[in-house]
């Protein structure tokens, strides 16, 4: 089975067949897709102009979008790195235990769908890698009462059935999953309840 990396060469290929380099992205996505693949893929489709059921795409527009969701992957792949030494100094120091934050993480290992979006045609119009970024300093600095990559404070508890069962708190703006680490428990507690027993959103 290829990897990113190989499949991102096969993006590039100025000789390959447009639709074999179009297919390559899509695999990309079965590798790292932020948003899940079909909200990645609506997402880099419409940023850059691509038609979504265009087998034979722009290929000046393939590669500019490749570019997109390999800049994002660095961004993940070293937040990765920076938590895997955390993790390997706790444990060194006695803590084996992992929090909650570290339950979030083990969920998105890889970036595949580490800001989750369940409908593909809501997601955040920033490129990927500065909401990403957004994600990761908002883990960092703690709880709020907002979305960290739109500061929108819709926040809804939501539950989906099918082959891969989930529930959690999501931003009614952007439409991301947002992690439960970034949350005030207040917050969470607000999206839990009926719409109509809310308090009003400044309250939160």
């Amino acid at each position: 089975m290829a990897g990113f990396r190989s499949l991102a060469r096969q993006v590039r290929d100025p000789m390959g067949d447009l639709a074999l380099r179009r297919y390559s992205l899509r695999k990309c996505l079965e590798r790292f897709a932020p948003y899940g693949h079909r909200a990645t893929w609506d997402h880099l489709c419409a940023r850059h102009g691509i038609d979504p059921e265009d087998r034979a795409p722009d290929p000046v527009r393939l590669v500019e979008a490749l570019d997109e969701l390999e800049e994002a992957r660095a961004v993940w792949l070293a937040y990765e790195a920076g938590f895997a030494e955390r993790r390997r100094r706790e444990k060194h120091a006695g803590l084996r235990r992992p929090g909650a934050f570290d339950d979030w993480h083990r969920r998105t290992w890889g970036g595949h769908g580490v800001a989750r979006c369940s409908d593909p045609d809501i997601h955040p119009t920033e490129p990927l890698a500065e909401v990403l970024r957004r994600l990761i300093a908002a883990l960092g600095a703690g709880p709020g009462s907002a979305c960290p990559v739109c500061a929108d404070t819709g926040i809804e508890w939501r539950q989906e059935r099918g082959e891969a069962p989930w529930a959690g708190p999501v931003c009614t703006g952007c439409g991301i999953a947002v992690p439960q680490p970034a949350l005030t428990d207040r917050t969470l507690a607000r999206a839990r309840l009926p719409r109509h027993r809310r308090p009003a959103t400044t309250a939160a």
